[in-house]
């Protein structure tokens, strides 16, 4: 996972320009958009495929990228880095899917096995860790539980690797509002694997400021 205390710069001159400014010249050049495919598309199908599996992956990173490019007129040029509101995009998407998600996590929890002895916690870093590779059933339970607004803002920052800020700017919200759903979020994932019998004394407390 990168560093979530700062946002990342993919883009340099070197490669096209910053992401505003590589969208800008594509409101007179459209095939100058394939750039922002090709910095994003794998990140965003990736985000994708671990909240709604691989198939419908697919179809939502396509459509993700098509909802971009016609709306890439409104795109203020002055941001340079797309990923939030590509990010914003795909998590609405997938917000027509709650259902799917929710039945996917909730299939996990009964055919996922965790290895005898294995801690775990209700942090962003410990959803990668753990559900990224389906062995985490107690994990995929709880965040079947959660409400969507919590959901989204945990995998956001855990799947997208987001910060703060750039999570904030996704979802819509204020960064206190993130500060505060992520607070819940690990909360209630902290008390559903406690009530299921698991440890959560390893989750880790992070003071850093991440937005």
């Amino acid at each position: 996972m990168r560093d979530n205390g700062a946002a990342t710069v993919p883009a340099t001159a070197a490669s096209g320009g910053c992401d505003g400014s590589v969208i800008e010249r594509s409101w007179e050049t459209p095939d100058a958009f394939s750039v922002i495919f090709d910095r994003y598309a794998d990140d965003i199908h990736r985000y994708i495929a671990r909240r709604l599996g691989s198939d419908t992956a697919d179809d939502l990173m396509a459509e993700t990228f098509v909802i971009a490019f016609q709306r890439r007129r409104r795109y203020d040029p002055a941001i340079p880095h797309a990923r939030p509101w590509l990010y914003e995009i795909a998590t609405k998407l997938i917000g027509r899917h709650r259902r799917h998600e929710a039945r996917r996590l909730r299939a996990l929890s009964r055919v996922a096995s965790l290895a005898p002895g294995t801690e775990h916690d209700g942090s962003e870093d410990g959803v990668a860790e753990r559900l990224s590779g389906n062995s985490h059933s107690a994990l995929a339970g709880a965040l079947a539980g959660l409400p969507a607004r919590y959901r989204d803002v945990l995998l956001v920052i855990a799947w997208g690797e987001l910060n703060y800020e750039e999570a904030a700017q996704a979802l819509g919200v204020p960064v206190g509002t993130v500060r505060s759903r992520l607070h819940r979020a690990r909360a209630r994932l902290h008390k559903a694997l406690a009530a299921a019998g698991h440890p959560t004394s390893t989750a880790p407390q992070k003071e850093t400021d991440r937005g």
